[in-house]
């Protein structure tokens, strides 16, 4: 088959008009092109919303200037089955008005505090990214490390211009991520000398709102990009695949849902004055074994959740997470759970979804700390024993981040800092463990735990993955 010589995305395919700058994105990665963008994209389509999108790059390296080369536009292909339906689509997203980078221009982010069209901020800075760093500092032309320093930074300025405060939305997938990134804000208020007027603001001029956040989106198509590309007529180095599936859970001031109406667009949004159930059930049941199955699979030569699902061995290993490990812990009906956790497996079984396990794997240490640590001591504390499932994939983790698989570690800075002090260490296992700038805790507490992971690393050394999954399944 010939290929045909293909134009480049740019405002040429521009559809809908350009609307004023409503919203700010901090992050420009997969999961938000996929999530925010794409419902904003609904609403401007609908009438409801007429917004566009300033997109903040938060830390140095990413991708905003690639986008930057498509006029800011790029393609979500929506696949896979929903109620039933098969469904395979895409669309060009065209919210996207500028996008602006802090760490080379420090000055035109803050610039953004002038635009008075502006009333929400979204942010998805993984897990991690919604955390305090006591070296940030709010001097001229030079942006504070963190997320939470850059949105102070931002705060402090729109409440210097005298104008209203915005409706702040983390999408982060950290319990009570709002009030979470609403008192970090107020920490560095308080390191800063930024004065009580400020601080007021902050508290009665901006609402905070918690979220829960639910779509598989496994990226870029690198395996089918050619062929779509000439199958759309065009070139995009920026497509995001993603299931169709949404929900979207808000918890807060119910004026949300008049300000954002995601509901009148189709889109499956919950607010709710109590998100709680919906996290513990998403959180333990779709995200506790995506954070199970990476180190472990990985290790065995497998990756893609995809092909998890496939293996017998595998799906046998993350079915009986799921109903033994996991299902007996989250407090909400029995029946409920096991209708929702045959939904997550048929929704890892995507063939229209190549979900890498590796892209899961980033910052594995602050998501199996969020994932999968609650469920295990909650196992621990109802059943008196460990989840060995859950054991094993620490142990995995452990053994990736000492630097003993075929593969590196992708994590932060400090996260990997920390390791490399300790990982040549004669008690390793121990130090790892204890340490609580890793878990939030000293992990050789919990009874027994230390002596399980132990065995375990020795095991992986000597049996491998596999067959410590196959001794675990028959059980």
């Amino acid at each position: 088959m010939i290929q045909k010589t293909l134009p480049k995305l740019s405002n040429d395919f521009r559809k809908l008009k350009r609307y004023p700058t409503r919203v700010i994105q901090f992050g420009e990665g997969n999961f938000l092109r996929a999530f925010v963008d794409w419902q904003i994209q609904q609403m401007n389509k609908q009438g409801l919303f007429n917004g566009g999108v300033a997109v903040v790059q938060p830390i140095a390296s990413g991708r905003t200037k690639d986008l930057d080369t498509q006029n800011d536009l790029y393609t979500v292909l929506l696949e896979g089955k929903l109620e039933g339906q098969t469904v395979q689509e895409h669309e060009i997203i065209e919210c996207i008005n500028d996008t602006v980078r802090p760490t080379e221009d420090f000055d035109a982010y803050l610039d953004l505090a002038k635009i008075d069209t502006i009333e929400f901020i979204f942010s998805n800075t993984t897990e991690a990214g919604i955390s305090y760093d006591p070296n940030d500092k709010l001097v001229p032309h030079q942006a504070p490390n963190s997320y939470p320093g850059k949105l102070t930074a931002l705060l402090y300025t729109r409440f210097k211009l005298g104008k209203k405060g915005f409706q702040i939305i983390p999408c982060e997938l950290i319990n009570h991520n709002g009030n979470e990134l609403k008192r970090i804000v107020l920490q560095y208020a308080d390191a800063w000398q930024l004065g009580a007027n400020f601080k007021q603001w902050v508290e009665t001029e901006n609402d905070f709102y918690a979220t829960l956040v639910d779509r598989i989106v496994p990226g870029y198509p690198k395996d089918r990009a050619e062929a779509l590309q000439q199958e759309w007529g065009y070139q995009d180095n920026s497509i995001v695949k993603a299931e169709p599936f949404l929900i979207f859970v808000i918890e807060g001031d119910p004026k949300i849902k008049t300000l954002l109406p995601l509901k009148q667009a189709g889109i499956n949004v919950v607010v709710t004055d109590d998100m709680q159930p919906y996290r513990n059930r998403k959180v333990s049941l779709l995200n506790g074994p995506h954070t199970t199955m990476s180190p472990i699979a990985r290790l065995a030569g497998i990756e893609t959740v995809g092909e998890v699902m496939a293996d017998k061995d595998f799906y046998k290993f993350i079915n009986d997470e799921m109903y033994q490990e996991i299902i007996p812990t989250v407090a909400l009906p029995e029946a409920e759970l096991k209708a929702y956790a045959e939904g997550v497996k048929e929704r890892f079984e995507n063939p229209f979804v190549k979900h890498e396990l590796s892209s899961i794997a980033l910052n594995s240490i602050s998501k199996f700390t969020a994932r999968l640590l609650p469920t295990l001591k909650r196992y621990v504390a109802k059943e008196h024993k460990l989840p060995l499932r859950i054991t094993l994939a620490l142990a995995a983790y452990l053994k990736i981040y000492q630097g003993q698989a075929d593969f590196a570690p992708q994590d932060t800075e400090a996260v990997l800092a920390g390791f490399d002090k300790i990982k040549a260490q004669p008690n390793y296992i121990h130090l790892a463990l204890s340490e609580p700038d890793f878990w939030g805790e000293d992990l050789t507490k919990i009874n027994g735990f230390e002596a399980q992971v132990t065995q375990f690393l020795a095991d992986l050394d000597t049996k491998g993955a596999r067959q410590i999954v196959t001794e675990i399944n028959a059980n």
